[in-house]
């Protein structure tokens, strides 16, 4: 593909940032973003202030491009009409579906985009559309709000569950909550809602009750969640061994199941005996799923449930690659929104991932790719890029491409990428804490002294 002088000189020093751009400018753009508002929003009005532009705003912090919101806006602030006291306002109103839908519509054109990408990977389970499911607690914000601003605990301004695409690899659907002190399990019938038939949703134990488990059963889908020790059961028959695994033994067990309406749902029970206990001591690990044994064995059941760490890679990359939680945005409505941008950037930077390996194949694996390095990258250039090149030029090359035709152009430029500079760094297993002095004792010390004393 053409691209102008410039975009072309930004394609050679800083490929994955015009990858960046190009694809928020296809796939995330202004009119997609108000358009959702415009049919989601109940209590707000669309206004001068367009929801488009304060999501912007909030990209720049997401993204480490501005240190704050009130930054970003003054220095976008010949763009607005309205106040800073308006921007907050409207953010801090934002009802959680807003954000949902935003997350969902923008994911929906990227999982195109990656369709395309090829070639494509393999489904960690045929014949089911896999998705992994995790809550996230927002940390604590600062107590800014008049009503907290004497009370000693942290204020928690809600959480989230995300539902991740592991073939895909991207952010599908998220469901806030405003509540930081509710259990996961209020937003479980919202997350019911969602499933389709086909899905094979996979999740920790907190997943793990009679309602969600005979509701997947009955749409129908598959399910693969970790036994919650107050769900009652009858296991049936006796346990057979089935072989070694890295982690310790595997055993299998048929089990019934009972809900409370009378209906019975026969389930197979793999256990996991495991060679180290958990953080947490415990020495087995009890995986229910309704699969069959001819389309998944107790050893592919084990293994599919150790993917359920590929969501919390996921978080983790969130928390080290972008600034979802704003500890200055205490209303919860502002704080979610927040999370979601950061969520829609997470998705911007997997399609990126994608890419890269579609373009160099075994030497830029995505899984070794590090969304760390590829932030710091794009947090480096973006802003200066955003200057030099206009909008309409954006605009003119990525806003109409098709999803294979985008797939096309990113994988060209990615083409241009030399992925070592974001390959991650290997480490080395983790060393136990060492013992240190207690701090009351001595509550500072020197740096420079203890290091002069080396031996």
């Amino acid at each position: 593909m053409m691209f102008s002088e410039i975009i072309d000189r930004f394609v050679e020093q800083s490929g994955v940032t015009v990858m960046f751009r190009g694809t928020l400018e296809n796939a995330v753009t202004p009119n997609l973003l108000d358009e959702i508002f415009a049919k989601t929003a109940k209590r707000q009005r669309c206004g001068e202030l367009l929801f488009s532009s304060v999501v912007d705003l909030l990209a720049l912090v997401a993204t480490g491009t501005r240190r704050s919101v009130n930054d970003a806006y003054k220095a976008k602030k010949e763009q607005f009409t309205d106040s800073v006291t308006s921007v907050y306002n409207k953010l801090d109103g934002v009802e959680t579906e807003v954000s949902r839908q935003m997350v969902r519509q923008t994911a929906a054109r990227m999982a195109e985009v990656v369709g395309h990408l090829g070639p494509r990977r393999q489904p960690l389970l045929s014949g089911y559309r896999t998705k992994i499911v995790d809550g996230n607690h927002l940390a604590a914000t600062e107590h800014r709000i008049e009503e907290l601003r004497f009370i000693g605990g942290g204020p928690l301004p809600g959480q989230a569950i995300a539902v991740l695409d592991p073939d895909r690899m991207l952010v599908l659907d998220v469901f806030p909550c405003e509540d930081g002190h509710a259990q996961e399990r209020r937003l479980l019938p919202e997350v019911l809602a969602a499933v389709q038939q086909g899905d094979l949703w996979i999740a920790d134990r907190n997943f793990c009750t009679l309602d969600f488990l005979f509701g997947i059963a009955t749409r129908p889908a598959a399910f693969l969640i970790r036994e919650h020790k107050n769900v009652p059961y009858e296991l049936l028959g006796t346990r057979r061994r089935i072989g070694r695994c890295p982690t310790g033994v595997i055993f299998e067990q048929k089990m019934r199941l009972t809900d409370g309406k009378g209906k019975v749902m026969e389930v197979r029970r793999v256990t996991i005996e495991l060679s180290k206990p958990t953080r947490d001591g415990e020495s087995e690990v009890h995986v229910v799923t309704n699969l069959p044994p001819e389309h998944a064995n107790a050893r592919a059941v084990a293994d599919l449930y150790l993917r359920r760490w590929t969501i919390e890679n996921a978080f983790q990359e969130l928390d080290q690659a972008f600034n979802g939680e704003i500890k200055t945005l205490g209303y919860p409505g502002a704080a979610l929104l927040s999370f979601c941008v950061a969520l829609l950037a997470y998705n911007v930077i997997s399609v990126v991932k994608s890419a890269l390996a579609a373009a160099h194949g075994g030497k830029a694996k995505r899984e070794n790719l590090s969304g760390y390095y590829l932030a710091g990258e794009i947090e480096a250039t973006y802003h200066g890029m955003k200057i030099a090149i206009s909008e309409t030029e954006w605009a003119k090359h990525f806003a109409s491409l098709a999803p294979a035709d985008l797939a096309r152009v990113l994988k060209e430029i990615a083409a241009r990428v030399k992925p070592d500079r974001f390959r991650k760094t290997g480490r080395g297993p983790q060393k136990p804490m060492p013992q240190r002095s207690s701090i009351r004792r001595n509550p500072h010390v020197s740096t420079a002294r203890v290091i002069a004393h080396r031996t």
